[in-house]
């Protein structure tokens, strides 16, 4: 079990770069694209200074459509759009398109329901002085609710290493693929549950961390 493990240490480091470029790069498309989703279906929901039924319905049904698509099959929708954005339906940057389109409704309802915590009072006072949509959006929506924003992005990580195992399967590299292929296909098990045993170090680090800055950040 040792000699196997050391042999693999370049693949497995390799492996792991592949992981936080997928994840990297889904993270990063859901904040800067789902987060301002997330904060126009809450702005136009009912009872919001925003208030838009249509809007808001087709952002809703947009979201939950997308959300609906188990992983694996959405994967597999999207290649012919991989192929056209990432010039290959192989590689780990190949893999973050539709890890990206999946996290983008993700975070964006968790975005909705981390703004929906907001007291209520603290968005009617700011109105009551004037404020305008976007200073309320940064000085009073996104001051009140980072706490929850943190977790949700804490969430959305922990989600999405799982979900690029996934996509490493199918040719996008990383952990997953690394686990397929000499922990399943060569009867490696040492390198099966060295890979796991690096996802759940992984995942208790994301979850550390953003549980201590959620914690910082709660000023209430």
């Amino acid at each position: 079990m040792r000699d196997n493990i050391i042999d693999l240490l370049p693949e497995i480091w390799v492996a792991l770069g592949q992981t936080f470029l997928m994840v990297g790069i889904a993270v990063s498309a859901a904040v800067l694209l789902g987060g301002p989703l997330g904060i126009l279906l809450f702005l136009t929901g009912k009872g919001q200074s925003l208030e838009n039924r249509s809007v808001f319905f087709v952002l809703d049904w947009i979201i939950n459509t997308v959300r609906s698509f188990p992983f694996i099959i959405l994967l597999v929708a999207l290649v012919p759009f991989t192929r056209v954005i990432a010039g290959t339906s192989i590689g780990p940057v190949a893999a973050a398109i539709p890890l990206s389109f999946a996290a983008i409704p993700f975070f964006a309802r968790l975005v909705e329901q981390s703004l929906r915590e907001v007291p209520r009072g603290a968005v009617e006072a700011a109105h009551a002085m004037g404020a305008t949509e976007l200073q309320i959006v940064f000085r009073v929506l996104l001051v009140e609710a980072r706490s929850g924003l943190v977790l949700a992005l804490t969430v959305l990580t922990v989600s999405f290493l799982s979900y690029s195992a996934v996509a490493g399967v199918v040719g996008g590299g990383g952990i997953g693929d690394l686990a397929i292929r000499f922990g399943y296909y060569r009867f490696q098990t040492d390198v099966m549950v060295a890979t796991v045993a690096l996802l759940v170090v992984l995942v208790q680090i994301i979850q550390f961390t953003g549980n201590r800055v959620a914690h910082h950040l709660n000023k209430r």
